[in-house]
């Protein structure tokens, strides 16, 4: 059954059109019912981002889950993992994030956490869809029983703290440059705290949100703003983080980008150096290069493949015991440390491999030649284009052509009405006559 407003990342939209005040009131409600289990006061933890939009969307959730007699603690900005961390440490019965991740300031999210910090399954968020379409003021508590709301000050010491502690004791960045930039969101205060804690000289961007300036031209959807200053400075290593710092993007000392794939690399080569994996090989999403795939082969490490999402590379984590995984687009979940992905946990790990080695991040983090790979996006209106005939028959014939040697995804997007088109395999060209051919089938058929 498919869900009218989860997508693959929470509930998504554009704030005060979809992702409205009774919206959120709705999902307050609703999800306060399903995590109410036993006879005690129960809570929920919020954060946000730092789009303008989230003081509204935070009181109408307050007002929703105090009204089914659920007790609220408001974090302020924080970035997604210390939410999904927070909800854990703090023993609440269910964590949100209100960001849209790396969307403009113009769209805004509800991301919830069950008590152990992972995101919610299926099934849960039909229950959830369930009592918003449903009669809810049936179910709300008595005058007695509403719930409290209070603003909590010390949760930004206790997540940098918790950053911290996933590296060893005596690990330091000293001497160390580094440009961080935290696309004025939910880390600008967390992530330049934290690495300068830990001894590094800390050059910081994205660190002054206004409510309309969240991943504008910075972030790790926009880092050419940040590879320019690691060249300029002469920095070690640029960091670059999503709105809500759930992903992390690498820049070297020349000012290249490095994405989530070669840092899945660094991490599994490492890890599977000191013992620390838990199996043999990693997981990612479809849309992970082949070459790191082969990568991994040549290590005797498998790569295990799912829809793309980091909530479905969690559940094969913990449906098969990985302990490393992520997505190519900067997502990396370590679960030792997390239930979620923490790009500034991230950075630290791959910040530890650069210092303990002590060579460059062009060399450490250059673990495997990417095989050529062309994504585009085609734009739809309505309908099942992917289910036509001469749709179908553009598909068989490319992934005839690329055989054994390349490969073929194609899906829709879960948070835009979009269809992607993502071929790879050794010869450029082929790719790209292949993607085009599928594109414009698809777009004849949309």
């Amino acid at each position: 059954m498919s869900r009218k407003f989860f997508g693959t990342d929470g509930i998504r939209g554009l704030a005060n059109k979809v992702i409205t005040p009774e919206l959120a009131l709705k999902v307050g409600q609703a999800a306060g019912i399903v995590f109410q289990n036993g006879d005690y006061r129960h809570r929920v933890v919020i954060g946000k981002d730092t789009r303008l939009s989230g003081y509204m969307i935070e009181y109408a959730l307050v007002a929703g889950f105090t009204s089914v007699g659920m007790d609220v603690l408001l974090l302020g900005p924080m970035p997604t993992p210390a939410v999904a961390m927070l909800t854990r440490s703090m023993r609440a019965d269910l964590g949100v994030m209100i960001s849209a991740s790396h969307n403009p300031f113009e769209d805004n999210g509800i991301k919830l956490f069950g008590p152990q910090g992972f995101k919610l399954s299926d099934e849960v968020e039909r229950q959830i869809e369930a009592l918003i379409e449903g009669d809810l003021g049936s179910k709300l508590a008595g005058s007695s029983a509403l719930g409290r709301a209070r603003r909590v000050d010390d949760v930004r010491a206790r997540y940098v703290e918790f950053a911290k502690h996933t590296l060893p004791r005596n690990m330091s960045f000293e001497g160390m440059r580094v440009v961080i930039d935290c696309a004025n969101g939910a880390s600008y205060k967390v992530a330049p705290e934290a690495l300068w804690e830990l001894g590094a000289e800390v050059f910081s961007l994205g660190v002054e949100p206004d409510g309309f300036n969240i991943n504008r031209n910075v972030g790790s959807t926009a880092p050419q703003a940040l590879a320019q200053r690691v060249r300029e400075l002469r920095a070690d290593i640029g960091i670059a983080l999503d709105g809500d710092a759930d992903r992390v993007l690498i820049v070297d000392e020349h000012g290249r980008l490095v994405d989530g794939d070669q840092l899945m690399a660094v991490v599994a080569q490492d890890w599977r150096a000191d013992g620390k994996l838990s199996r043999p090989g990693i997981v990612a999403t479809v849309m992970s290069n082949l070459g790191l795939e082969r990568y991994l082969g040549s290590l005797g490490l498998s790569l295990a493949r799912t829809p793309v999402g980091d909530r479905y590379v969690l559940e094969h984590m913990r449906e098969h015991g990985y302990n490393v995984g992520g997505e190519q687009s900067g997502h990396m979940i370590l679960s030792d440390y997390c239930t979620t992905g923490d790009g500034l946990v991230a950075a630290m790990q791959v910040m530890a491999v650069v210092k303990r080695r002590g060579k460059p991040v062009s060399e450490v983090c250059h673990a495997f030649d990417p095989l050529p790979q062309i994504l585009k996006n085609v734009r739809f209106k309505g309908g099942k284009p992917l289910e036509t005939e001469s749709v179908a028959k553009v598909i068989q014939a490319a992934k005839q052509k690329l055989g054994n040697e390349g490969r073929l995804v194609i899906r829709p997007s879960g948070t835009e009405p979009v269809i992607r088109v993502m071929a790879e395999g050794d010869d450029r060209l082929v790719i790209e006559s292949i993607v085009d051919e599928v594109c414009e089938a698809v777009a004849a058929a949309a």
